[in-house]
C-alpha cells in the first residue's frame, strides 16, 4: 500500500541548532497520526517542511509515491497538504468566509462573487459539522471558532493531508471533543489527519497510530490501541514521568489577595466580569475554571491593572491597589503568567537574558549603582534556563524562535523567580510537553508551600482538580460557584460551567473562611 506521505532522511539546521536529525515519517491514508516529543523536539519545525514554509537541507519527500520538492506553502498545498498552525493565521477585519477564500475567490463578471463564497463556505463547514456564519467578522468570534475557520480553508482548497499544531491548545474540553468529531468525519471521507500534540489523552483517544521525536530523531513508531501513556512518555523524555496528584498543602494561612465585589466594564458592552469576589490565602492554590469567555481573563487582568475596575476593590496583603498602576501592583508583590504568553508575557525579538530580566532588572543583583549589569543579567538567565530546561541555542537568542512549550517555561521561570506573595498564572501549561508539566507543576507547588498564594487559572479541567484547593466556577461574568478539592470532579464541574445553579454548599462563600479542604 503506498503511504499518503512518506519523509526520508529529512534534516534541517539553523544557527547553533539541529531541529531535524535524519528523520523518516511515514502516514498512511486515511489515518489519524499523532507526531509526539517534547517541546524543541523538531516536530513544528519536521511539519513545517511537509507544508513548505522550510525546505529540508537534505533528505526527500513524497506525496503519494511521487517525489516532491516544495518551494513555498503554495507548492503544498497545490499537492494538497493544509497546515493549520498554532498562530491562525487570518484577518481579523474581514468576514470567515473572505478569510477562507482569500487568493482563491469565485468570481462573476470579472468581480468577486461574494454570495458564492459564503454558499461553498456554509457548504464546507456544515458538511463536517464545523457550525460557522460565513458573513460574521473574525474579530468578533471566539477562538475556538477560529480553529475551525482555518480548518474550512484548508478544505476549501481541496486539503487531502491536513497538519494540525497543537489544535486544542486554545480549546475547552467541549470544543475539543466538537473538534474531535469534526476528525472522524474527516477521516471517514479519506483525509489524512496528522496531529501535533502533547496531550496523551487526546492521543489516546483519536488517533491510530503514534510517532515520537526526541533530540530532533525518530525513536518509536507506535499503534496507539497497542501502546499506552506511560510508553509514549518514556519515548519522550526517556525516563518515567510522575503526573499524580501532588501531596496536599499546609493550612492556608492569612489571606492575600482579596477581590471584593469587582465589576469590569467595557464601552458600549455588557460588563465582562460582575460582583466578582475571591480571596486567596498564603500557601493556597485557588483555581477558576470556566468555559473560555466567561471573564476568567478579564478578572485576571483587572487584578494585574491591565484593564479599569468599574467597581469593587483589589486588596493585596491589606493594601488596596484598585487604583494603582501596573507597575504599583507588580512592586507591591503581583507575579503574573498571562494566557498570551506572545503578546503580553514576552518581547519577542529580545534574547532570553533581557527577557528573563524584566521585572528583576529594578533590583539587584541585575541592578548596581544604578545601572543594569549584563553579567548579571547572563547569570540570572542561565540559571533559570538551566533550573526549568529551557532548549535554547544560547541565552542571547531570540525568545520569538522558541517552540510554544519554550517560550512558556521562560514566562513562567520569570516569574516564579519575584518570589511574590501572589501568583496569578493563566494556562501555565498551555503548549507544554508532559516532562515540562510535571516539572512546572513541581515548581508551583514548591511555590505554594513556601507561603505563595496561587490564583490559577485554566482549561484543564484536570491540573484545576490536581492542584487547587478550592474551585471557583465563572460563568457570565460572574463566580457561580465553589467547589472543595475533595467534591470536584469533571462532571460537576462541567455542570456549573454550562450554567447549572449549584447546590447551596456549592454556592460562593459557602466554604468557611477559604478552609474547608
Amino acid at each position: 500500500m503506498t503511504a499518503e506521505i512518506s519523509m526520508r532522511g529529512i534534516t534541517k539546521r539553523f544557527p547553533g541548532v539541529l531541529a531535524d536529525d535524519n528523520v523518516d515519517f511515514e502516514v498512511e491514508t486515511g489515518e489519524i497520526h499523532a507526531l509526539m516529543g517534547e517541546n524543541g523536539a523538531g516536530k513544528s519545525i519536521l511539519m513545517s517542511q511537509l507544508a513548505g514554509v522550510y525546505q529540508p537541507d537534505e533528505g526527500e519527500i513524497y506525496v503519494r509515491g511521487e517525489k516532491i520538492a516544495f518551494s513555498s506553502p503554495q507548492g503544498a498545498i497545490d499537492a494538497g497538504i493544509g497546515m493549520v498552525f498554532q498562530s491562525f493565521k487570518l484577518f481579523p477585519s474581514l468576514t470567515i468566509a473572505e478569510n477562507v477564500v482569500f487568493r482563491s475567490e469565485p468570481t462573476k463578471r470579472g468581480l468577486i462573487d461574494r454570495k458564492s463564497a459564503n454558499e461553498r463556505v456554509r457548504e464546507i463547514a456544515d458538511r463536517y459539522g464545523l457550525a460557522l456564519d460565513p458573513t460574521a467578522r473574525v474579530s468578533s468570534v471566539p477562538v475556538g471558532v477560529l480553529q475551525r475557520v482555518e480548518i474550512v480553508k484548508a478544505l476549501y482548497r481541496e486539503a487531502r493531508v491536513l497538519i494540525l499544531d497543537e489544535p486544542t491548545a486554545v480549546l475547552t474540553p467541549q470544543e475539543t471533543e466538537n473538534l474531535f468529531d469534526v476528525l472522524r468525519a474527516l477521516k471517514a471521507d479519506g483525509r489524512t489527519i496528522i496531529l501535533i500534540t502533547h496531550k496523551l489523552n487526546e492521543v489516546m483517544a483519536i488517533s491510530d497510530r503514534v510517532t515520537v521525536l526526541r533530540d530532533g530523531r525518530n525513536v518509536a513508531q507506535l499503534v496507539t490501541a497497542d501502546s499506552s501513556p506511560e510508553e509514549i512518555t518514556r519515548h519522550m523524555t526517556g525516563r518515567d514521568v510522575d503526573l499524580s496528584t501532588p501531596p496536599p498543602a499546609l493550612e492556608p494561612g492569612e489571606i492575600v489577595l482579596d477581590v471584593h465585589d469587582v465589576t469590569v466594564a467595557e464601552a458600549g458592552t455588557n460588563p465582562t466580569v460582575q460582583h466578582a469576589s475571591v480571596q486567596v490565602r498564603a500557601g493556597e492554590v485557588v483555581g477558576i475554571a470556566g468555559v473560555a469567555g466567561n471573564g476568567q481573563v478579564e478578572l485576571a487582568e483587572a487584578i494585574i491593572g491591565m484593564r479599569p475596575i468599574a467597581s469593587g476593590s483589589v486588596t493585596l496583603q491589606g493594601n488596596n491597589l484598585s487604583r494603582s498602576s501596573i507597575a504599583q501592583r507588580r512592586d507591591a508583590g503581583i507575579a503574573y503568567v498571562p494566557e498570551d504568553r506572545h503578546g503580553v508575557g514576552s518581547a519577542g525579538t529580545a534574547s532570553a537574558i533581557d527577557n528573563l530580566a524584566l521585572g528583576h532588572h529594578r533590583t539587584a543583583p541585575i541592578l548596581q549603582r544604578r545601572l543594569l549589569s549584563r553579567a548579571a543579567m547572563v547569570e540570572h538567565a542561565q540559571r533559570l534556563i538551566k533550573r526549568f530546561g529551557v532548549k535554547i541555542a544560547s541565552p542571547a537568542t531570540a525568545v520569538g524562535t522558541l517552540s510554544g512549550g519554550n517560550l512558556q517555561k521562560v514566562v513562567v521561570a520569570r516569574e516564579l523567580d519575584y518570589g511574590s506573595p501572589l501568583l496569578i498564572a493563566e494556562q501555565p501549561t498551555r503548549g507544554v510537553d508532559v516532562g515540562a508539566i510535571e516539572s512546572i507543576h513541581r515548581e508551583l507547588c514548591e511555590y505554594r508551600d513556601g507561603g505563595g498564594a496561587l490564583l490559577l487559572i485554566s482549561a484543564e479541567l484536570s491540573e484545576i482538580m490536581s492542584l487547587s484547593s478550592r474551585i471557583l466556577v465563572m460563568f457570565e461574568g460572574r463566580v457561580t460557584a465553589e467547589v472543595a478539592k475533595e467534591e470536584a470532579t469533571e462532571a460537576l464541574l462541567g455542570l456549573y460551567m454550562a450554567g447549572h445553579e449549584p447546590e447551596p454548599r456549592h454556592r460562593p462563600g459557602a466554604l468557611a473562611n477559604g478552609d474547608a479542604r
